[in-house]
């Protein structure tokens, strides 16, 4: 076991030599801290949050080695507690090891095999401890997510939904064509607000089980596709779409994942727009420097308060009541940004427009 891999053991007793002798006997096979008291031991465990495994005497001048560990076990859950004991404190290691304070207990005298075999068994049940609690984390995540998402289909979905069947019972009585194409609008609208929803989320599954394929991006191409449809959207609504790359470098990045990014910013760009203002606006500009990306999205358009910037970036949260946008679209944009070890920054002013700009550091040649 490499020195980086090794155990890490912080041993509490009140006896120097003891705390000597355990060190010369163990420090080649694990890595050693020892404390002649408990607030010694406690700034070990501040400083070194990565110990497995605690071993303390039970025969302390400051206290004993189970009230020690009973209230350890409020401020470091994590590690392992192993108490040392001689027979004559046996009720008192019963009763600690009945309440969990501890995992086993090694009376004296030990032998060095004892505590080998002790604290290797200790940090297996560590390991898998640590293991645990990270699965319970994720599926605690999972759940809050899946309850997020239950909402949301009754509210993004059913909604646009509704509004169709509304706009389709209301046309069967209606032979003004005007009205019929108000009616048609409406419609449009809603089903608009169902595909933005349904393309996001698909986003947000390929983010969350597809693998990163890093390769050679030429953004003149990239975004020339992209920009080709958004300024079908411009013309239609009357937004000047500007667009500029500048690359003299080869980048390597995972290209579906940063069309995903930009897609996503410039959606919000075109959405959160001022009805009637008189001149609307969007710009991107991509910039290649130094082996880093910079995509920086602009507009004119309804802006952010301050107080939602920090917020904007969660699943299904909306800063605005016009409910335009799936609130997936920013969250796709985050956890892709993170996955490429990415940061974004956010600027904006009510009615003056939003900056977003994210920053991407490229991949060498030969990553996979």
């Amino acid at each position: 076991m490499n020195k980086v891999d090794k155990i890490k053991i912080l041993y509490i007793d009140d006896e120097q030599n003891n705390l000597n002798g355990f060190k010369a006997t163990f420090r080649f096979d694990y890595t050693i801290y020892i404390a002649v008291n408990t607030s010694q031991a406690y700034e070990y465990l501040n400083a070194n949050p990565d110990i497995s495994v605690i071993l303390c005497d039970q025969r302390m001048p400051d206290k004993t080695g189970v009230q020690f560990f009973e209230e350890l076990r409020d401020r470091f859950p994590d590690p392992v507690r192993m108490l040392i004991t001689g027979y004559t404190d046996i009720e008192s290691v019963i009763d600690s090891v009945n309440r969990g304070h501890i995992f086993r207990y090694i009376k004296k005298p030990w032998t060095d095999n004892d505590i080998k075999s002790a604290i290797e068994e200790a940090n297996k049940f560590y390991l898998t401890n640590s293991l645990l609690v990270a699965k319970n984390r994720e599926l605690q995540s999972a759940y809050d997510e899946l309850g997020k998402f239950a909402y949301s289909i009754t509210h993004d979905v059913r909604g646009p939904l509704l509004s169709v069947l509304g706009a389709l019972d209301l046309a069967k009585g209606i032979s003004n064509k005007d009205e019929l194409f108000d009616l048609l609008e409406m419609m449009a609208e809603a089903i608009t607000k169902l595909d933005e929803y349904i393309k996001n989320t698909h986003e947000y599954y390929k983010l969350k089980r597809g693998l990163l394929q890093f390769a050679a991006i030429d953004f003149h191409s990239l975004l020339g596709d992209i920009a080709a449809l958004f300024k079908i959207a411009g013309r239609n609504n009357n937004i000047t779409f500007t667009s500029k790359v500048i690359q003299n470098e080869s980048f390597y990045s995972d290209e579906i994942s940063i069309k995903m990014i930009l897609n996503n910013l410039l959606s919000n760009a075109f959405n959160y727009q001022r009805k009637n203002a008189g001149t609307k606006k969007v710009d991107v500009l991509i910039e290649v420097i130094e082996n880093n990306l910079i995509i920086t999205v602009s507009d004119n358009g309804i802006g952010i308060h301050e107080d939602h910037i920090r917020n904007i970036f969660e699943m299904f949260y909306r800063a605005t009541s016009e409910e335009t946008g799936s609130g997936l679209g920013l969250y796709n944009v985050k956890d892709a940004l993170n996955k490429l070890d990415g940061t974004i920054e956010v600027t904006s002013e009510i009615n003056e427009g939003t900056t977003f700009k994210v920053t991407i550091p490229g991949k060498k040649h030969d990553a996979k």
